[in-house]
Formats: structure tokens, C-alpha cells, sequence
């Protein structure tokens, strides 16, 4: 550890970089095919790049108010309505944000004080712990098993104690796949009363659908009030890098919510919030069952592809990430495995381990196929070349 005055604080020693964007870097030092971070290898929809440009020739250049551009936060409330039959004021409940992970740091840090407790769910995106911390708080895990990663409400009951303030929920859920059904979701909600919680979703995949519904957490009896809606751009619209992130969230909180994103950020975008607003406006219905076939297809694919080269992985439901076993090929550890299947495969995925606090991630890996189908038609062949050497012991050919 660093000793002197540039010795860093505490609270960065218990937490690493990103897995994730570790193992872009690792696939751009090896030239491997990145299917480790979620970001698609496509275009963004036309319209919504040609909206951009309009609102930059427009001097739409400066600062905007600072939780969110008024057209943006009102067709968001237009958009919850018309999808989900949600009531949100976009002047009191709605703050954009420089994306969703932006979102969920601001909310951890306007919602939990130092020793409250917050709940995540086993298998978890990478942030939410790092987050509790960042904001002094502890995360307490309730894994779910594999391969139905069901969610049980009396398991949720038993890991929640008088410190638990939160809950998070993220459905279509990164990195399984799964989109929490109706019994799920209510016994949640049950919980979520019964034990006076704040549930705070991460809804960013509510677009990409495969089968079941995606239903806000928010719009359960009783939960309008205690639950903290987080989405955003990056993954509909596949622009990750604009940083377009929302929260919609009960007046009692959202003060604070945006307080923090002030001083974190001051504001997303401005000519990036007019083009989404723009682009939500005007949107044909039809973009987004387009949007989940295409989707669909490439999920096809991989999951043949991997189970064909000896991986077992099941069929997620929702979002674009598959969880494959890799235990059938090799006996080593995710870390070890990832890299070298980045370096000798050609193909760079995450350890399974990032997604997990316990080491029922050590022998899994995680697969994005955010990507063009040849992108995807190429990383197959690789792995199946890969498995094959790795059977019969010899090099890569």
C-alpha cells in the first residue's frame, strides 16, 4: 500500500478497477474479439445521430439545467405512461444523468448513511458494490442458484436486518439474463413493505425482452412511494457513449438525488438530451421489435455456438449477455481462463468471478452479443477452435 501524502483513501482499498473495462483493454492489447463490455459494434439509430448534429448546429452547447433538459424529462414522463401506466411529474420525479451508472452512485449517495445496509442480489453488475461503499454503507448478498437464478422472497427476508435500508434490483437482469416474473416481482414488493425498504431498480436492458414482461417495480401496490426507478439511452438506442442516464424517483428524494448530481457532474450532455428527447418523440413502435429480434438472433447464435464448443450456458430471457460454464474445457480459475482464452482464443470475455462476492463465479464466464452477427459468426469460430485445441491439447490453429 502507498505510504505519505498521496497515500489513498481508505474506501478505494476495498474495491478494484472494473473487471470489465480490464478485459477491453486486455482485448485491444491482443487483438482479440471483445465480447466482455456491453457495447454494440453497430450503428445508433440514424434519426437519433442526425438529432445530435441538429441540436449542436442549434448552439444547444452550454449548460443545461442540471437535472435534465424540460423536453427530455417530459417526454420521459410521456414514455413511463405509455409504456407502463406510470404517473411521473417530470418537474419533481425525473433527473437525467451522465448515464446509469452515474444514476445509481447519485442515488446510493443521496439515499444510505454511513452503516445502513443495502441488499444486492448474487450474480450482480460490478458497481453496486463499490457503490455501497463509496457512500459508507454495506452490501449484504442473497445469492441466486443457478440455472433458474429465481428469486425467493422468505431467502430475501433472511438476509435483511434492522440496518437494511435498500434492496436492488436489476431485471432484464447482467449478467444472467433473467427477467423477474410476476411472483417475483410482487413477493418483492411484500418484502420491500413489509420491512420498510427502498427498492432502487436498474431497469437499463426494460427494452430487451425475449419472453415474459417487464413490469416497474414502481407500479406494484404500494411501491410508488419507496422505489427508485434508474434506466437510461446507452443500451436502446445502442449509444453507451453519450452517457444518457434517468432516474425517476418519489419528491422526498429526489432533491437529494439531484443535489448530489450537481456536485458529481452538473449536468449530461445538453445537445445528447435534446437528440433522445427528439428521438422518443418520434419513435416508431416498430424500432423496437426490431431492436428484440435482432437481438434474439444474435442470442441464437451464440448460445449454439458456445454450447457446440463445450460450454454450458442456459437461454437468457432478456438483456444481452450470456453466463457460460466453462468447467467441461478447463479446471482453471475464471481470471486465469478469460485471459488466456483473450490471448490464445481470440476472444475476451469476463471472469465470472466480478459478478459474484462468493467463488460461485470461479468457474463461469460472462459473453456480451451486443454485436453485428459477424462479429459474432467470427468469435464462434474462434471458441470452437479454441475448445478443440484446449481437447486435444495442442496450439490454437
Amino acid at each position: 500500500m502507498i505510504d505519505g501524502p498521496l497515500r489513498p483513501a481508505q474506501r478505494t482499498q476495498d474495491f478494484t478497477e472494473s473487471v470489465i473495462r480490464e478485459m477491453t483493454r486486455v482485448a485491444r492489447e491482443v487483438g482479440a474479439v471483445n465480447l466482455a463490455q456491453g457495447f454494440p459494434d453497430f450503428p445508433a439509430p440514424h434519426g437519433m445521430k442526425e438529432a445530435a448534429v441538429q441540436a449542436i448546429r442549434n448552439d444547444l452547447n452550454q449548460y443545461g439545467v442540471t437535472w435534465g433538459v424540460p423536453a427530455l424529462r417530459q417526454e420521459l414522463s410521456r414514455w413511463y405512461e405509455r409504456r407502463y401506466g406510470m404517473e411521473v411529474d417530470p418537474d419533481r420525479d425525473v433527473t437525467i444523468t451522465c448515464g446509469a451508472t452515474e444514476a445509481m452512485a447519485a442515488v446510493f449517495l443521496a439515499l444510505l448513511n454511513p452503516d445502513d445496509e443495502v441488499v444486492v442480489l448474487e450474480p450482480f453488475y460490478e458497481n453496486y458494490a463499490p457503490d455501497a461503499l463509496l457512500a459508507g454503507a454495506q452490501a449484504r448478498f442473497l445469492t441466486l442458484d443457478p440455472p433458474d437464478y429465481r428469486l425467493d422472497p422468505e431467502a430475501l427476508e433472511a438476509v435483511i436486518t434492522p440496518r437494511t435500508r435498500a434492496l436492488v434490483l436489476n431485471t432484464p437482469n447482467n449478467p444472467t439474463g433473467r427477467v423477474f416474473d410476476e411472483e417475483e416481482m410482487a413477493g418483492v414488493a411484500r418484502v420491500a413493505r413489509d420491512r420498510d425498504l427502498v427498492v432502487i431498480t436498474d431497469e437499463i436492458y426494460e427494452c430487451i425482452l425475449y419472453q415474459g414482461s417487464h413490469r416497474p417495480m414502481a407500479t406494484y401496490p404500494g411501491m410508488e412511494d419507496r422505489t427508485i426507478t434508474i434506466s437510461g439511452a446507452s443500451k436502446t438506442f445502442a449509444v453507451t457513449g453519450w452517457r444518457l442516464g434517468s432516474v425517476v424517483a418519489p419528491p422526498a428524494i429526489t432533491g437529494a438525488i439531484r443535489k448530489v448530481h450537481d456536485f458529481l457532474t452538473v449536468g449530461a450532455p445538453a445537445p445528447l438530451q435534446q437528440a433522445w428527447a427528439d428521438t422518443l418523440a418520434t419513435l416508431d413502435p416498430a424500432y423496437l421489435n426490431e431492436l428484440v429480434d435482432g437481438y434474439r438472433a444474435r442470442r441464437d447464435l451464440m448460445i449454439l455456438g458456445l454450447r457446440e464448443a463445450g460450454f454450458r450456458c442456459g437461454t437468457p430471457e432478456g438483456a444481452y449477455y450470456l453466463l457460460a460454464d466453462f468447467s467441461a474445457i478447463s479446471r482453471e480459475d475464471d481470471t486465469t481462463f478469460a485471459h488466456r482464452l483473450a490471448r490464445e482464443g481470440g476472444v475476451a470475455a469476463v471472469p465470472g468471478s466480478s459478478f459474484f462476492q462468493s467463488d460461485k463465479g470461479n468457474h463461469l464466464i460472462r459473453f456480451t452479443f451486443c454485436k453485428e452477427l459477424a462479429t459474432l459468426e467470427e468469435a464462434v469460430d474462434r471458441l470452437t477452435r479454441f475448445a478443440q485445441a484446449e481437447s486435444s491439447g495442442g496450439e490454437v490453429s
